[in-house]
């Protein structure tokens, strides 16, 4: 029989070895956080390298993009993309240029590749809804304004319910002329697009080869600036958009 020394002893050996396993336990957590913290940073850092590279910058152009974000250019224009927001807050004639430069191949890649995807998508529209007239894809599935894009091509703006706007697309489809039509105040609802221009009778052969493109404007006309009420048949003259 254990004499009580070795009683006592015995009786606190559970508890010294929970001590022991709740401090082996502790600091496995606290390896274990600390990790969890250092593959996260890795992550973050490995992420922001990457956005820079899609972007043709290098790690301190991303750094002070960030920087720029967090002062009075991120109240202004908070979603402004990162080579714009360098260009506009570059320190120098080189570092404008080099930016500028960035942003013409930027966008042009963007541009060639949602033009592959149009063509794309056209050829499925005439497929799968040879009957049913296409509204742009890009203006349909995009909620905030858009740029006009000067492509030469004759833009009309009209609105819904307009007799003058109706008579001026009869005139152009009569000229056998070729235009981008944007609806103003359509709120991105392309059965009210497809209903309109079916009412007045828009050729669906032009609009299924693109020679008319129906469009919602997406804050379009209120962006070009152009004085007037509508319809209005634009076109850009030297970096301008005036009334034809």
């Amino acid at each position: 029989m254990p004499s009580p020394t070795n009683f006592r002893a015995l009786s606190w050996l559970p508890i010294t070895l929970l001590f022991g396993l709740a401090s082996a336990l502790a600091g496995g957590d606290f390896i274990s956080d600390t990790r969890i913290s250092q593959q996260r940073e890795s992550r973050e850092t490995r992420t922001d390298e990457q956005l820079a590279q899609d972007w043709g910058l290098r790690a301190e152009d991303w750094v002070r993009y960030r920087q720029l974000q967090q002062g009075p250019l991120g109240v202004y224009s908070p979603n402004l993309d990162p080579l714009t927001a360098l260009g506009i807050e570059a320190r120098n004639d080189e570092e404008r240029r080099r930016y500028a430069e960035l942003q013409v191949h930027a966008e042009s890649a963007r541009v060639a590749k949602e033009l592959a995807y149009q063509r794309a998508y056209d050829q499925a529209w005439k497929r799968l809804y040879p009957n049913l007239l296409p509204v742009s894809l890009m203006d349909a599935r995009n909620n905030s304004p858009i740029r006009l894009p000067g492509n030469g091509r004759l833009a009309l703006f009209i609105k819904d319910n307009c007799m003058s706007c109706n008579l001026q697309v009869k005139k152009l489809q009569s000229a056998g002329l070729e235009f981008d039509l944007y609806m103003v105040g359509s709120d991105s609802d392309d059965a009210r697009l497809r209903r309109w221009a079916q009412q007045v009778t828009l050729d669906p052969l032009s609009v299924r080869e693109r020679r008319i493109t129906l469009n919602h404007d997406a804050g379009r006309w209120n962006s070009l600036g152009v004085a007037g009420d509508l319809p209005a048949l634009v076109r850009e003259v030297d970096g301008q958009w005036q009334r034809q």
